[in-house]
């Protein structure tokens, strides 16, 4: 079943180059560097020193490690294009809340197909951090744009 994960994910590759961008190519590019590196550290504590969840099983997976760049690079590519900047604070709550429910349906649907395991973590957890990564994510494009401004 975790092969419909993968076919999900490379769907959401494919349909990075087809939607209309309004993020430049070096936004992309360097946002897309920092997804990674960010997600990557954050399994890397989380899953193979604290071993709170995982990729199939316990201890480092090709197929997880694959995965994450299948991954982390279409999710903040979609949230930060789209990323409501000029509308009001409401509008941008709103928004965070859609992206923390549809990731949070999409991580439970991992789990589902055994793509992803909980060894102490929780979907409760997962509601708490997404936000502060989704900041991260904004805050990570807004340090490049005004250091590219330089």
């Amino acid at each position: 079943m975790w092969i419909l994960i993968y076919i999900i994910f490379i769907i959401a590759d494919i349909a990075v180059f087809l939607v209309p961008k309004k993020l430049s190519k070096s936004e992309f590019y360097t946002t897309s560097i920092f997804a990674v590196l960010f997600g990557i550290s954050v399994d890397e504590v989380l899953d193979l020193h604290l071993n709170l969840y995982g990729y199939f099983k316990h201890g480092f997976q090709w197929q997880g490690f694959i995965g994450s760049f299948l991954y982390f690079i279409p999710t903040s590519f979609f949230f930060l294009n789209f990323f409501p900047e000029k509308k009001s604070w409401k509008y941008k709550v709103l928004y965070f809340l859609v992206w923390v429910i549809f990731s949070l349906c999409f991580e439970w649907c991992c789990l589902q197909t055994s793509f992803l395991y909980y060894n102490g973590w929780k979907l409760l957890y997962s509601a708490l951090v997404y936000p502060i990564i989704f900041l991260c994510l904004i805050g990570n494009l807004k340090l490049f744009r005004k250091l590219n401004k330089k």
